[in-house]
């Protein structure tokens, strides 16, 4: 179970959306492999390190003590794991009301009707309310899928027209054995450069939090 927090924590952040957002911004220009896996993946945990901070600093101001005894204790034993239970359940707070305000509702609604079908189905009693981080988490996830995906469509369509204007010449010209992706790649460079597209694209990831 300890192994699956990291990544369950990355997919509660803006990583999701960040790496999303710039691994088709790489498609749309037609660089295979240029920026590298590796930039994608640095350049989107730098931006959701940006995003998270204020939360992050949050979380850790509220969980105070018991922070402190869970880092000081193995959690790998009984008492250790019970102590970054308790940090947890002290310090979860900001972090649910980001997953909150930066989840849709009709996501968050969809998911606890389906929370709620499922404990039915147990035969469960419990209330299951829409401020469940089992509720909160997939909604955010679907919401900021959501919105990378919006944000790609934009990002594609300037770049769609180079590709279509290139092919055309190129074969208006007689210059069919010419590769269109290989020939449309530096006027796509330039078009992204001298519209600030780095500029565009942070503001666009960043900016897009409550």
């Amino acid at each position: 179970m300890l192994s699956l927090l990291p990544a369950l924590l990355l997919v509660g952040t803006s990583f999701v959306k960040c790496s999303v957002v710039i691994g088709l911004l790489r498609n749309a220009l037609g660089s295979a492999e240029t920026p590298s896996s590796l930039v994608v993946l640095g350049l989107s945990a730098i931006l959701s390190l940006h995003v998270m901070a204020p939360t992050a600093r949050a979380m850790v101001d509220r969980a105070g003590p018991q922070l402190t005894e869970a880092l000081a204790a193995d959690p790998l034993t009984p008492d250790g794991l019970a102590r970054l239970g308790r940090a947890w359940d002290a310090g979860k707070a900001p972090w649910v009301r980001f997953l909150r305000a930066n989840a849709h509702a009709r996501e968050r609604r969809l998911f606890a009707d389906l929370a709620r079908q499922a404990a039915q189905r147990q035969g469960a009693t419990a209330a299951v309310s829409d401020d469940d981080v089992s509720v909160l988490l997939p909604a955010f996830v679907v919401t900021e899928l959501t919105r990378a995906f919006t944000i790609a469509f934009l990002v594609f369509l300037p770049f769609l027209v180079v590709d279509l204007v290139i092919a055309s010449l190129l074969v208006s010209l007689g210059l069919s054995g010419l590769s269109p992706p290989q020939v449309a790649l530096p006027f796509k460079l330039l078009l992204f450069v001298a519209a600030d597209g780095w500029l565009l694209l942070t503001r666009a990831l960043v900016l897009g939090y409550r």
